[in-house]
């Protein structure tokens, strides 16, 4: 199914969730309809409003939400001076939970895409009650190896990129691993180096998104060097905590979704996050379904796009109000 016409917002507004953070959040659709809630990327790529075309308006009352610390929540994260140890996936979860009680939802459908995904499993495990439906796009869980694939051993099948991309780090701290040495960079008090890390950083992001021949443009977005400081300094902190999870945790403990159904859907050529997470995700929670897209990375083509709308219908439920 292709991606549903535009639509705008029927009610937004601004979520105090305490410790000085503030989420925006915005409803579209059917307020009558079937509830859902949209987890975006990055972390710290924001909603946008290409994510409200994947839920058919008729059946789909669906939340959408800034992360803590980007979009239009405040504080942004593209001040330097803007606290991230209150910046969590502990945090986002709470964050949802707030938002569910605000909108007066029993149980929704849940959309993760990318580091969308991680959230959607970490918020569903911690809360399965409160879940009716999974669909996750783009699988990442955030352990430490997949970390470590995505910001070192990747190099390997891109080494002109990776060679710039690590030539950026001074030499004090290249005794350890890069997304740490990329972290401190991006928390410097020197502005010019906090430039140069987001500026290389986000070219690195660009550089490993698919292996599909003439598949990926870089992303605009990066041009904007407040999105880009901000992009980059929030990624570097949850991967360098690993998501802040024990690691390996929802890889672990995915059999506590058994009789939730999910869909994972998932492109061959995403370099990014090699198929196998979703693979080993799929073998242990019964009541998946995964979805291989064989001509798409990590998301970005109309298949792989059609194919999360499809997922979507596929879990609306007759009833439900939010």
């Amino acid at each position: 199914m292709p991606l549903f016409p535009p639509i705008e917002p029927y009610a937004s507004g601004m979520l105090d969730v305490g410790d000085d953070q503030s989420v925006y959040w915005e409803c579209c659709g059917n307020p009558h309809g079937q509830p859902a809630l949209y987890l975006h990327g990055g972390p710290g790529g924001g909603i946008g409003t290409g994510a409200r075309r994947y839920f058919d308006p008729k059946k789909y009352c669906v939340v959408l939400f800034d992360q803590r610390g980007c979009g239009r929540s405040r504080p942004s994260a593209a001040d330097p001076l803007t606290d991230l140890s209150v910046n969590t996936t502990q945090h986002l979860i709470a964050d949802i939970e707030e938002l569910r009680e605000l909108h007066e939802v029993q149980a929704w459908t849940v959309l993760g895409t990318s580091w969308g995904s991680t959230l959607g499993l970490a918020y569903a495990q911690a809360h399965p009650e409160r879940v009716n439906g999974l669909v996750l796009a783009a699988v990442t869980t955030t352990s430490a190896r997949e970390v470590q694939w995505i910001t070192e051993d990747v190099g390997r099948l891109f080494p002109r990129e990776w060679e710039r991309f690590t030539g950026a780090v001074p030499e004090r701290l290249r005794t350890g691993r890069l997304i740490d040495a990329y972290a401190t960079m991006l928390n410097e008090p020197d502005p010019s180096v906090r430039e140069h890390a987001a500026r290389e950083w986000c070219l690195w992001e660009d550089a490993h998104v698919s292996l599909t021949p003439g598949g990926h443009r870089p992303h605009p977005r990066y041009q904007d060097p407040d999105f880009r400081y901000l992009f980059a300094r929030l990624v570097t902190h949850y991967w360098s905590n690993a998501a802040f999870l024990p690691d390996g945790q929802l890889s672990q403990d995915i059999a506590t979704l058994n009789g939730i159904p999910g869909t994972m859907i998932h492109g061959r050529y995403d370099i990014s996050g090699p198929l196998d997470t979703a693979w080993r995700l799929h073998q242990r929670w019964e009541t998946s379904e995964l979805r291989v897209i064989d001509d798409a990375g990590h998301g970005g083509t109309e298949t792989f796009t059609n194919a999360v709308v499809d997922a979507l219908d596929s879990t609306a439920l007759t009833s439900g109000t939010c």
